[in-house]
């Protein structure tokens, strides 16, 4: 019995273990310069793994002194967070399918549409209370003032690859015909009616197309890259808790069996 319960203590610390990817993940979007400003995520995963490493604890417990109670808790603790994780791995997924970059002539970086994101993704930044909360907290990062520093030639800046949130964000979109003085001032042409987007443009380092359209989707680009990681991490991790979780089902119905025929023997004797 001593080996049984041994082995089911060891099953079920790795759980313990596969927390550890969950929580890294939710700190990892929460650190994000990005993400940092639009907190959707980064709490949901987190708590996520706390719940895991929790839960993981109890069955490492339950199983190495043999407490049985804790391990049925255990046990349909973590079939409920198994569920849930599937669940938060499937939705990311769904939301972030959709939403693609788009080519411009003599231009190395890509242009961001929002219509073409997930609808939950663009109610996230569509309402203006929240939005207005978003474009403050990026205004004060060095996502856009950095590109002066990299680059002071037209050519140069047209050939570099930008992230989204500096392709949306830091410059006026290409339709919108503006001459390049700098890569967060340009000069406007006469004739501005080719997108909404063309009018926000300010050469004002503190509204740049921070109130763009094409600043929204280049934001929930760059959420989308990032997301798809953390989801990869999330998805191996969900197959490991699953593996973990049958094997210590199996092991704890085995315990049990052999439980039961030490105490047949006993009263047998």
């Amino acid at each position: 019995m001593p080996l049984s319960n041994n082995v089911i203590g060891c099953i079920n610390f790795i759980s313990v273990l596969l927390s550890i990817p969950v929580i890294g993940a939710g700190i990892w979007l929460a650190m994000g310069t990005v993400n940092s400003c639009v907190k959707l995520l980064q709490w949901p995963v987190i708590i996520l793994g706390i719940l895991i490493l929790l839960v993981g604890l109890a069955g490492f417990i339950g199983g190495f002194w043999r407490i049985t109670w804790l391990l049925v808790v255990y046990l349909i603790a973590m079939l409920v967070l198994i569920v849930l994780l599937g669940l938060l791995v499937g939705f990311i997924y769904m939301v972030t399918i959709r939403g693609a970059g788009h080519p411009e002539p003599s231009r190395a970086y890509l242009e961001y549409s929002l219509q073409d994101f997930s609808g939950w993704l663009r109610r996230r930044v569509q309402r203006s209370y929240k939005w207005e909360r978003i474009r403050t907290c990026l205004s004060t990062t060095t996502i856009c003032p950095e590109l002066n520093q990299r680059f002071t030639m037209a050519q140069d800046f047209f050939n570099a690859r930008l992230s989204p949130i500096q392709s949306g964000c830091c410059k006026p979109p290409t339709k919108c015909g503006f001459t390049f003085v700098n890569p967060t001032y340009w000069i406007s042409p006469i004739d501005m009616s080719a997108d909404m987007d063309c009018l926000q443009w300010s050469n004002d380092q503190n509204t740049l197309c921070y109130g763009c359209d094409s600043c929204k989707a280049g934001l929930l680009a760059n959420i989308k890259v990032d997301w798809l990681k953390a989801d990869i991490f999330l998805l191996l991790t969900l197959i490991g808790l699953i593996i973990v979780y049958i094997i210590g089902c199996c092991a704890f119905r085995n315990a049990e069996t052999e439980d039961i025929f030490r105490k047949y023997k006993q009263g047998y004797t």
